[in-house]
């Protein structure tokens, strides 16, 4: 009983607390009617349901289901999600500095941080946890683990390992440490004059770390042109855009502005310092991952014709969160705003509940497009996201390569390889021979990776198709030929696969070694969107006939 009643004062100081919201507004009949059948609702459930309730669990599941018919961006950051929150923000948490992902039955280690606990213990990608200050972590999902792993810093945590390759278990004591992801995760040469930095994130201090990069590039490197690599950027500060941007443009240039239904905080976000270098021919490479933040700075750097952007058009986010303090620590992240970039056009996409299944815009109607117009007088167009000038097609992987990586086959082997190898060749000359290919292929023995190819697939519903309409007996026998034509053979695409796989393999392996920046190096060569760049670039003309107008553009 005391636990009911204690309930009943809860809910009803909740009550009297959006009694004194109400006070701030004239017209808030329909939230006081509203709020009152919730307050209500609670109560009579928690009198009256057949079991205990969780209260807590409760309230936020309607949270969050109410905030999400709203748009995928508003939510609700309790008191025990703030850590979350604020390493989105900044790029910083308490930890041991490693990503991990759900597995069997317990997490495994996919990639330490250079530099900091996991990796200065000796933790490997595919070392399994097993147990955190001698709990089991057996059938815990990633996030609760990654919970127990976060923490104050210098506070210690014991770990219970265990290595695949070879087959031992092991105890480690880590002191937590402040965790600080850099935005910029590689910068370096392409060639004795193409510079080349990969965002990943646009968390505080972003926009230092790219004008150091750039700045270290030009004095020491000689740089002439830059490839600005924001590929599978996700977002995040606005300034940080702001910033970066700005060391590309005049002074006073806008930049963005945000629009919203508070027009005090409407805002027009312009360059306030001088630039670096504005006149550095640019190319901003962009895809499907790019969003908000990414969008900001490619599209802002389209419409001032200050470079070239090239990829895929991007996510379509062009909404603005603000971070609202609630009771009780906890926090709203409410969108309050679109943002707009210097031609007008807004990046936002029309229809954001429904997307591709990479979550990027779908087709656009040419009836809801409108035209804009670039500084120099390009036509650019909303709709969602920002179209590049020059459109480069994402490469696809082979059904057998898509299996043995969503299998964790290739990270098993790459498992394996690191632990028998001390060391291998720097990164960008690192290729798998051969006969490891050859070890590869014999790792796989008697393990399932099947998958069926998309003509397998077509064939399959064709048969149903015809099965309806009542064809497929006379036709039965067409069908099995085909089918049998048809069938993959994975021993056959192993080999008709072999360079696509070994990429794959020879990508995570170098990963063990060289960490992420390792990674970026040795994937340049092979790069089809920086090849791309680098020959727009070296172009004068053609890289001014983008820029004027003059050029065949894709930018609708």
């Amino acid at each position: 009983m005391f636990k009911k009643a204690r309930l009943i004062i809860i809910t009803a100081s909740i009550a009297v607390s959006s009694l004194f919201f109400y006070s701030f507004k004239d017209d808030s009949f329909e939230i006081v009617k509203n709020l009152d059948i919730y307050y209500t609702l609670f109560k009579e459930l928690n009198l009256y349901y057949v079991d205990e309730i969780k209260p807590g669990d409760l309230v936020k599941k309607s949270i969050d289901e109410m905030l999400q018919s709203l748009d995928p961006y508003t939510s609700y950051i309790t008191e025990s999600e703030i850590e979350d929150y604020r390493f989105m923000t900044t790029g910083q948490y308490g930890g041991i500095g490693a990503l991990i992902r759900g597995a069997t039955e317990y997490v495994v280690i996919t990639d330490p941080y250079e530099g900091y606990p996991a990796n200065k213990a000796g933790l490997k990608a595919g070392d399994m946890i097993l147990e955190i200050d001698g709990k089991t972590t057996k059938g815990k999902n990633s996030s609760d683990i990654s919970e127990l792993l976060k923490g104050q810093p210098n506070t210690p945590v014991k770990l219970l390992i265990k290595r695949p390759f070879p087959d031992e278990q092991f105890e480690k004591t880590l002191q937590r440490e402040e965790i600080k992801i850099k935005n910029v995760n590689y910068s370096g040469m392409i060639d004795d004059q193409v510079a080349y930095i990969r965002l990943m994130n646009f968390t505080e201090q972003a926009g230092k770390e790219v004008k150091d990069a750039l700045q270290e590039l030009k004095e020491k490197k000689n740089a002439k042109y830059l490839i600005l690599d924001l590929r599978g950027n996700p977002g995040g500060l606005l300034m940080e855009a702001v910033n970066i941007v700005n060391l590309f443009v005049d002074q006073g240039q806008d930049i963005v502005s945000t629009k919203g239904k508070v027009k005090q905080w409407d805002k027009t976000y312009k360059a306030t310092s001088s630039p670096i270098d504005k006149e550095i021919p640019i190319v901003v490479l962009v895809n499907s991952g790019s969003a908000s933040a990414s969008e900001i700075v490619s599209g802002a750097i389209q419409d001032i014709d200050r470079g070239v952007v090239i990829g895929q058009r991007t996510f379509g986010k062009g909404l603005v969160q603000t971070t609202r303090d609630l009771t009780y620590n906890a926090k709203l992240k409410v969108t309050t705003a679109k943002y707009y970039i210097p031609s007008g056009r807004c990046i936002q996409a029309l229809d954001y509940s429904h997307r591709n299944i990479d979550g990027s815009v779908g087709k656009v109607p040419d009836s809801l497009i409108t035209e804009f117009k670039t500084k120099k007088g390009r036509k650019v167009y909303d709709g969602g996201g920002v179209n590049p000038d020059i459109t480069i097609e994402p490469e696809r992987l082979s059904k057998i390569s898509e299996s043995l990586f969503i299998k964790n086959y290739i990270f098993d082997y790459a498992t394996k390889f690191a632990n028998e190898k001390k060391q291998i060749v720097a990164a960008k000359e690192f290729h798998l021979s051969d006969a490891e290919y050859d070890d590869f292929i014999k790792f796989l023995s008697g393990k399932n990776f099947d998958y069926e190819t998309k003509s397998e697939e077509t064939l399959k519903q064709l048969k149903e198709i015809a099965k309806n309409e009542k064809y497929l007996d006379i036709a039965q026998s067409e069908f099995d030929a085909l089918q049998k034509k048809l069938a993959h053979d994975k021993e056959k695409d192993l080999r008709s696969f072999k360079e696509e796989i070994k990429e794959l393999i020879e990508d995570e392996i170098i990963g063990r070694y060289y960490f992420q920046s390792g990674r970026v190096e040795a994937s340049l060569a092979k790069d089809e969107a920086v090849k791309k760049a680098v020959e727009v670039l070296k172009d004068p003309k053609k890289y001014s006939a983008i820029l004027d107008g003059s050029a065949t553009s894709t930018s609708k």
